[in-house]
């Protein structure tokens, strides 16, 4: 049984307090089908995401069979479904793989045998048996809402919450879902709880809840609510309420609340050798979470064609921005004049060693810019914008330690691809006299890998992906002008900057590394200080492990919309 006892949930806005749920006392036995209706803004997803642990009560307890989850504990994770307003799966994968996916992540299953007898026995009990092949993005939204369900139905969950699942959908697919969800909860064990502003096929439920302004103003037969309410029908609940203030309908249920309470029963309790299932080990739960990215990578025609598009188009530019000069690039001119009318050579050695020297810091800045764009490409939406999907699958046992560990294995092949085509390629073109590849080769590996777990980190941090985005482009913009290799910033700018500008330590650390006979003509051409090729390593090592940080920070922290 579900109880709960004087809760009150109040937020901060401001200087203000406000109260959105107001000493809210209720019980609900197992085997249980609730709505919970009111008008808008009264508090019903604020208390069903109270009821999930998504959010703390201010005061109050919450009770499960008699165990007070506000001082020991939330329900497993296995034991809770949660089935939000938006929706919660991919669309590039098919209805079947989605199912898969989530039981892979979820749910333990003896052997592959039990593991597609699961997913058979959840497609046929939601009716999804006959689109098991269609990806979701053809689904209609009836269809989708049935997804949402059984993809919460893969740990047989004790108690499943429903929040607004039937909004936006027509009469005859809302009925569908209702008739579902009351199925669902014909489950003895199980308690379903459905959040929804309509008030039709009330019939279907055991008990409806209603709210109002924060109060419960009503819990009691759905057949008794016209009764309680002085209204001929349901539907005219809501015009009912607006007649008299909340706190003084929240008195008046008071009142009769224990009348209508012994209209259904308040005893159910769950039997002691009911088995929830067993969350995945983080071995299991990071391969599936690798595997599915991947399938979704194949899977987005337009996202591959633009890393195609990328890939071979970036190290090109490099090759053909730098053409006239690229034979230059394999020798410097050197001579010693022995008459006067040598030095006029002299000078246009020097003129021309001096123009390769800063050909060949151009052609590196050039490189690496363009490595940070791949980098920002690469992740500024990548967490951002599966944010809602996460977050409900945070709630249902995903790590976040793992789930950040996927995204870094999936990102560092992208990273290690680009990276060295692009040193590869434009090496057996423009022919950079670095006095090492590797190192050359490793310091735009790096740039890349920081760029990429930077922009990984703003991702989990913003609020949405076309945030993510411009945040990400415009941390890129910075990095050319503030890095000093084009146009030298003034010596205390520099300092400021120089350390948060990752193309500037890469661009710094190849200059470093560059033959000894063009490192002088390079710096002749450079004002910006050059820093050893060690300092550029460890300054980027940072740069990948800060980026890192803040993604894990930020898929950490909470961030539900809906």
């Amino acid at each position: 049984m579900l109880e709960l006892q004087n809760i009150q949930f109040t937020v901060q806005k401001g200087q203000e307090e406000l109260r959105l749920l107001k000493d809210i006392d209720l019980k609900v036995p197992t085997g249980h089908f609730m709505a919970i209706v009111g008008p808008s803004g009264c508090g019903k997803s604020t208390l069903l995401k109270l009821i999930a642990g998504i959010n703390q009560e201010s005061d109050g307890s919450i009770f499960w069979n008699g165990r007070n989850l506000s001082e020991e504990g939330d329900l497993e994770h296995s034991e809770i479904g949660y089935v939000p307003q938006f929706s919660i799966a991919y669309e590039e994968l098919t209805v079947e793989e989605n199912i898969e996916s989530t039981i892979r992540l979820r749910a333990k299953t003896k052997g592959y045998g039990n593991f597609y007898d699961l997913v058979d026995r959840i497609l046929a009990a939601t009716g999804l048996d006959s689109i098991r092949d269609r990806p979701v993005k053809v689904l209609s939204g009836g269809q989708k809402r049935r997804l949402s369900l059984a993809l919460e139905l893969v740990t047989e969950p004790v108690l499943l919450l429903c929040d607004e699942v039937t909004s936006g959908l027509d009469p005859k697919s809302e009925q569908e879902i209702v008739k579902l969800m009351y199925e669902l909860s014909r489950n003895e064990h199980r308690i379903v709880i459905n959040v929804t502003h309509s008030l039709a096929n009330l019939e279907l439920y055991d008990s409806v809840l209603v709210l109002d302004a924060g109060y419960v103003v009503y819990h009691g037969p759905p057949r008794a609510i016209e009764h309680y309410f002085s209204v001929d029908k349901a539907e005219d609940v809501y015009p009912q309420l607006a007649k008299r203030d909340s706190e003084a309908w929240a008195n008046s249920w008071a009142k009769h609340r224990d009348s209508y309470y012994s209209e259904f029963t308040v005893s159910g309790v769950l039997p002691e050798d009911s088995v929830s299932a067993a969350t995945p080990g983080a071995v299991a739960q990071f391969f599936a979470l690798l595997m599915r990215r991947w399938k979704i990578f194949f899977r987005d025609w337009g996202g591959l064609f633009l890393q195609f598009a990328i890939l071979i188009g970036f190290p090109v530019l490099v090759a053909v921005f730098e053409l006239n000069g690229v034979e230059q690039t394999k020798r410097l001119a050197e001579s010693l004049p022995s008459s006067p009318a040598e030095f006029q050579q002299d000078v246009d050695d020097r003129t021309f060693n001096l123009n390769l020297g800063g050909l060949v810091s151009g052609l590196v800045m050039f490189q690496v810019i363009l490595l940070t764009l791949m980098g920002s490409n690469n992740a500024a939406r990548e967490i951002a914008a599966e944010r809602q999907i996460f977050e409900k699958e945070k709630l249902g046992g995903v790590r976040p330690s793992v789930y950040v560990a996927s995204k870094v294995a999936f990102l560092s092949i992208l990273v290690i691809i680009q990276s060295l085509w692009m040193a590869i390629f434009v090496q057996s073109i423009c022919q950079i006299p670095s006095g090492s590849m590797v190192a050359h080769t490793l310091l735009l590996l790096l740039v890349n890998g920081a760029m990429t777990f930077i922009c990984l980190g703003i991702s989990s941090m913003a609020k949405t992906a076309d945030q993510a985005s411009l945040l990400s482009i415009y941390l890129v913009g910075f990095q050319l002008p503030l890095s000093g290799a084009v146009l030298a910033l003034p010596e205390w700018a520099g300092w400021l900057t120089r350390p948060f500008i990752s193309a500037y330590w890469s661009w710094s650390g190849v200059m470093d590394g560059v033959q000894s006979n063009y490192l002088r003509y390079i710096k002749e051409v450079t004002e910006t200080w050059l820093g050893p090729m060690w300092l550029s390593f460890a300054v980027l090592i940072t740069h990948v492990a800060v980026g890192l940080f803040i993604a894990y920070i930020g898929v950490k922290r909470p961030r539900w919309h809906g």
